[in-house]
């Protein structure tokens, strides 16, 4: 694997990576991340009692939706024929808050962390708007890629 930023060229400028060259192969991406809340806050989401809705389920749906978006939100991303994306929320009580994960797959000639990674930062901000009219003070935290495979830099698992 090369130590060069690929997303520049040898003047420094930005550019987008040619992929032309490259076979197509399968390859997935899972990303997480948290939203820290009150305890009280998790409570409301769990019962359904909040405002807007249904705050896992809006979340899950804006998550997916990003993902296949990911080109139009970060420029020199390629556009990609994503086969599945799947978010999970779960609450997980020991934060106290909501724990995001990703899982996208494509077949194609570049990867899908981005897309997994989108997924996971738009499900959070969403969780954030859909509740902070009970809590200004939650924190989105530890977005982060877990693992992905396929591609020239094969497997890696950071967790």
């Amino acid at each position: 694997m090369s130590n060069q930023l690929t997303h520049l060229d040898e003047h420094g400028r930005a550019r987008m990576v040619d992929v032309g060259h490259k076979a197509e192969t399968e390859r997935t991406a899972v990303a997480r991340g948290e939203v820290h809340m009150k305890r009280e806050t998790l409570e409301l989401i769990r019962a359904g009692q909040m405002k807007k809705g249904d705050v896992l389920t809006v979340a899950q749906i804006a998550g997916i939706a990003a993902s296949k978006r990911t080109s139009d939100l970060i420029p020199l991303c390629h556009p990609l024929p994503l086969s599945k994306v799947d978010v999970d929320l779960t609450l997980d009580d020991s934060l106290p808050g909501v724990v995001i994960t990703a899982t996208v797959k494509v077949t194609g000639k570049t990867g899908v962390e981005m897309e997994a990674l989108t997924a996971v930062s738009v499900a959070a901000l969403t969780v954030y708007d859909m509740a902070k009219a009970a809590e200004k003070t939650m924190r989105i935290q530890n977005i982060r890629l877990i693992e992905k495979h396929g591609g020239q830099s094969g497997d890696i698992l950071n967790e």
